[in-house]
């Protein structure tokens, strides 16, 4: 809270901080600029009121904008001047060289200077959502905090605004992040005014005080700690509640649409009748219709995670995770940043079964992270001895159906010691076409699944074993099998060269279609009553920044 620095914030810390919808507070926000700014003027007007003279040659306010400035500018730097809190002393600066040079600014009119300011300083800030949020938020504010004369108490109101606020920005919140938390109103009534109000100046004042006086920038320090680990609990309490978090499934553009117009109607004056059926419009948002599967059918998405594998297998009221993607050695987690989200954005609420295929660490790196957001799932592995949570290992043959759909496991190299021939491989099979997973397994254990391969529907998709690899998918394989698709999981411009030139002319001379996530983004394919070509995430929502 005093420097700005997060490390030690733990990711079991971070879900409780989502889930009450308070992690704003934690981060260096602008209230906390803000208020050192706020300290700043305090202390320019009670140094003027000594001196009552002065201001008949220079305004107060005049006196007190360079001290507010200051307070702001060091704080922010001693927070390390990380984009929020640049757009933050940037927003104050606005507001107070505007007083400096003896300008009439309204509130709105210095908020619209601000975005302008920040957009010239960092032009890229539109693509934040911090951003989106935080000048929403304060708008939506602007527009219904009543004049100084008629506001009612500040204990009354401020209740009546956190819910307001929390319900205005719930589109703004579910279109960028595709969650929302259902205590956040009721959190931030407590630990905005604890946290803003007592814990961050005592904590900025014991950290000016620490060196000069150790004593008592020490108990300052130990009192902030008491309250904050007393709020903590109670934000511990709320976060395990069942509703803290609820995720919501991608809804249509016309949805996010109709959602705004809902709140805009919901908000009105009072006195415009039926102002509580704007609440209705948020329903397509919050409800979205999605097609369920019949008996028989299933859903394949490979999802796009660069140089790794996640794949998602869905029938009508079952889902399987095969892989969860690659985690980094910088700590960068592919399952937290695009397989979880998009398993929400699927309306996927559960985990029948995750599947590891081995324990490299582009397949299963993102196995823990998968693990914390749905603990119910069962989770096997051909090498569950280096996943690092309680996994159990591939039983060869073992088979179990949902909605109408086979699953079988097939262990092609179970002799091996370790690496890519230990891959757990998955067949399923439905009244439409079948699929098969083979991990990363190589050309010389490719051959021996040959055997063990079961009846399997047409058509037949390939999930290409080892992203694509010279040494895997032998031609041998191909024929068995003849799948009329293979999927490819690799990351763009590789430094593998993945798919293989050699692995693509073995594909083309056998007229099999071969897709890759590299080029075209995340794959679906629908093997129901019309199986087609796979969907691809590039193609059916382009961006200019994407290279060709």
């Amino acid at each position: 809270l005093a420097v700005g620095d997060q490390q030690a914030i733990s990711e079991a810390d971070w879900q409780v901080l989502r889930a009450t919808g308070i992690g704003h507070l934690i981060a260096i926000s602008g209230l906390h600029v803000g208020m050192l700014a706020a300290l700043g003027a305090l202390i320019a007007r009670r140094f003027w009121k000594c001196f009552p003279k002065l201001t008949l040659r220079v305004p107060g306010p005049i006196l007190e904008a360079p001290m507010a400035l200051a307070f702001a500018l060091a704080y922010g730097l001693l927070a390390g001047m990380g984009v929020p809190t640049i757009r933050t002393v940037l927003m104050i600066a606005v507001v107070l060289l505007a007083r400096l040079s003896r300008r009439a600014v309204s509130v709105s009119h210095g908020l619209a200077l601000a975005a302008v300011s920040i957009m010239l300083f960092d032009p890229l800030a539109v693509l934040a959502a911090g951003f989106w949020l935080s000048f929403a938020g304060v708008a939506i504010l602007l527009a219904l905090t009543q004049p100084a004369a008629a506001r009612p108490a500040t204990w009354r109101e401020l209740p009546r605004l956190q819910l307001i606020l929390s319900l205005a920005l719930l589109p703004l919140t579910v279109w960028l992040f595709g969650q929302g938390s259902l205590v956040g109103p009721l959190a931030n009534l407590v630990a905005v005014p604890l946290v803003s109000f007592v814990v961050v100046p005592i904590t900025v004042c014991a950290s000016l005080l620490i060196l000069p006086f150790p004593l008592i920038g020490g108990v300052l320090l130990d009192w902030a700690s008491v309250l904050l680990m007393a709020l903590w609990k109670l934000m511990q309490a709320m976060a395990a509640l069942p509703a803290a978090q609820h995720y919501f499934a991608k809804a249509p553009i016309w949805a996010f649409a109709l959602a705004m117009l809902g709140v805009a109607w919901a908000l009105l004056p009072r006195g415009v009748p039926a102002r509580g059926l704007g609440l209705c419009l948020l329903l397509p948002l919050l409800v979205p219709q999605q097609r369920r599967a019949v008996d028989g059918e299933f859903g394949v998405w490979m999802f796009d995670v660069g140089q790794g594998l996640s794949v998602l297998v869905k029938t009508r009221g079952h889902n399987l995770l095969y892989d969860a993607g690659p985690r980094y050695p910088s700590g960068y987690d592919l399952a937290e940043t695009a397989v979880i989200p998009s398993l929400h954005a699927l309306g996927v609420d559960h985990l029948d079964r995750l599947l590891i295929s081995h324990g490299d660490g582009d397949h299963a790196g993102g196995t823990e992270a998968v693990h914390r957001a749905f603990p119910d799932a069962p989770i096997e592995s051909g090498e569950p001895e280096r996943l690092g949570v309680p996994a159990t290992a591939c039983r060869s043959g073992a088979h179990w159906q949902w909605d109408g759909v086979d699953f079988r496991i097939l262990a092609a190299a179970e002799g091996a010691s370790r690496g890519n021939d230990r891959s757990c491989v998955l067949a399923v099979s439905g009244r439409f076409g079948s699929l098969l997973l083979t991990g990363d397994l190589t050309t010389r254990a490719d051959r021996s699944l040959i055997e063990q391969l079961p009846p399997l529907a047409q058509p037949r998709v390939l999930g290409v074993a080892h992203h694509g690899s010279r040494n895997a998918t032998s031609e041998a394989f191909l024929d068995a099998l003849r799948p009329r698709l293979g999927l490819v999981s690799a990351g763009f411009r590789n430094q593998f060269g993945h798919p293989h030139p050699e692995l693509v002319e073995r594909f083309r001379v056998r007229a099999i279609k071969l897709a890759n996530t590299a080029d075209r983004g995340y794959l679906h394919v629908d093997l129901g009553e019309n199986p087609g070509l796979p969907e691809a995430g590039r193609e059916l929502r382009s961006a200019w920044w994407r290279v060709r």
